[in-house]
């Protein structure tokens, strides 16, 4: 006899993960910070990195112990939950930071309140998401919520099976010509080092050479990325592609060229754990438990394996051998350092530089433009910033929170943060229309939604011209994929 509803194993799972999740990740896990020795001032911006980090601690276990699965709003709030949440905290205990904050200790607090002010506002915009107009709620009440539904999914956006067999060769091509270009095989295997070398061999490293390089890298890593993507929902939801030997054969090429083109050891680690999530959910898109499993410990990843992750990157004289009593150090060693750069832009700006009202959101935008054309094109608002500070490392990090503010002002990165709320709620209730077991094999969102949910991490990061070129050249592999055709020539099955 089934359980009635309150009682099903679902629902018992979840009570018996709040309690411990919650005070795991808004409790104990801070106060566990907070509570090791440090030379860092417990001030005002002490307080609110303290505030900060609980909220999104108590956001982050929302999302894992939701009744529905959100994964673009939970990859936000994964986000800042590691990086402006409990790295920045161990940073204030210890009183130590990856890049220098050079400005008073008052644009500090600001940056923190500031990073506080916009996660609220991206949770009003996800609320205001699940608001209907009148109007919209009585069509609903006529037509049956049943008949709706079915309407939704009457003609659901579709992958082009000729479409994905030129985009396939497409893939190959692209990853050829990388592998070719930057020397061999070998090179993506060494170290990251090894990687830059050969970009500075093959003449891309130089200022005029920066968008040769970005179109180099991302047409050979993410068209591969999606061909596998959607190679890999064609065979976990086809029974006749798993019987099909041409298909089997295609998808382990795209495999091996996968594992040399975006490894994490020649890759970003941002990209590489985009490709891990893109993956994970496209293999189990309606798995409750995977997704829980996944954020939970993707947290545990990024907090403890990131920052041990150089010594596998680099050879042993461009690593920084991490030698502590203390968890805490690597965090304040390594790559978290959005809240101390988001300081750093407020500091830059109000040091009579001001804001730039979409300028450097255009270049962003018209990122594929030449500077041999427009000659006074913004730089990455990472590297303004660090060569502004006259740092000698300006590959910088500049969060959405600093992107938006420096272009808009608070006023703006606000009205900003609340719409990137509202659209990845939007995303999220159709995916979870979509994500359902009978759902088709070329389903495209089922696609998209989990490449852009693991990608955010990148776009949240910043800087934003550094992470459009990839978006980009992924649209347009979606878009050439995409199709409404039902017949049975286009179509997966």
């Amino acid at each position: 006899m089934a359980l009635p509803p309150p009682f099903a194993p679902r629902t018992l799972l979840s009570r018996a993960l709040a309690v411990p999740l919650v005070l795991g990740l808004a409790g104990f896990l801070p106060l566990v910070v907070v509570s090791q020795p440090g030379q860092g001032p417990r001030d005002a911006a002490f307080h609110l990195q303290v505030v900060l980090t609980v909220y999104c601690g108590v956001r982050l276990s929302a999302m894992v112990l939701g009744a529905r699965r959100k994964l673009l709003q939970a990859s936000f709030w994964m986000f800042c939950y590691m990086a402006m949440g409990v790295a920045p905290l161990a940073q204030a205990v210890l009183g130590r930071v990856p890049t220098p904050v050079v400005g008073p200790r008052e644009d500090l607090v600001q940056a923190v309140a500031l990073v506080l002010l916009g996660c609220f506002a991206f949770d009003v915009g996800a609320l205001l998401a699940r608001y209907r107009p009148p109007w919209r709620r009585r069509e609903r009440g006529r037509e049956g919520a049943a008949d709706s539904s079915a309407e939704a999914d009457a003609r659901p956006l579709l992958i082009h099976r000729r479409r994905l067999f030129l985009l396939t060769l497409v893939a190959f091509a692209a990853g050829a010509l990388l592998i070719v270009k930057l020397g061999g095989l070998s090179v993506f295997f060494s170290s990251r080092q090894e990687i830059i070398a050969s970009v500075e061999d093959a003449g891309l490293s130089g200022d005029g050479s920066q968008a040769g390089q970005a179109l180099l890298r991302g047409f050979g890593t993410v068209p591969p990325l999606i061909a596998l993507l959607v190679y890999t929902r064609w065979l976990v939801t086809s029974r006749r592609a798993r019987r099909t030997w041409s298909v089997v054969a295609t998808f382990g090429a795209l495999a091996v060229l996968n594992i040399i083109v975006n490894n994490p050891i020649s890759n970003p680690r941002y990209w590489f754990l985009t490709v891990m999530f893109a993956l994970l959910f496209t293999v189990f898109p309606v798995s409750a438990a995977m997704y829980r499993a996944s954020l939970t410990l993707g947290v545990v990843v990024a907090l403890l394996v990131f920052p041990f992750a150089d010594r596998f990157r680099y050879d042993e004289n461009n690593t920084r051998r991490v030698e502590t009593s203390s968890f805490l150090e690597p965090l304040a060693l390594k790559d978290y350092d959005q809240v101390g750069m988001f300081a750093n832009t407020i500091t830059y700006a109000e040091s009579g530089h001001g804001h730039s009202y979409g300028y450097q959101m255009a270049g962003s935008l018209l990122f594929a433009v030449p500077r041999s054309v427009w000659a006074d094109k913004p730089t990455d608002t990472g590297v303004l910033v660090g060569e502004w500070m006259g740092t000698v490392n300006t590959n910088l990090s500049s969060p959405v929170w600093a992107e938006l503010w420096l272009d808009f002002g608070p006023v703006g990165m606000t009205g900003g943060l609340a719409a990137i709320g509202y659209a990845a709620a939007r995303v999220d209730r159709r995916l979870a229309r979509r994500a359902v077991r009978r759902s088709p094999p070329g389903s495209l969102l089922l696609i998209a939604v989990p490449l852009l949910a693991g990608y955010s991490f990148i776009l949240i990061r910043g800087p934003m011209l550094q992470a459009t070129g990839r978006v980009a050249i992924a649209a347009v592999c979606l878009a050439l994929l995409a199709t409404y055709r039902r017949d049975r020539g286009a179509r997966l099955d």
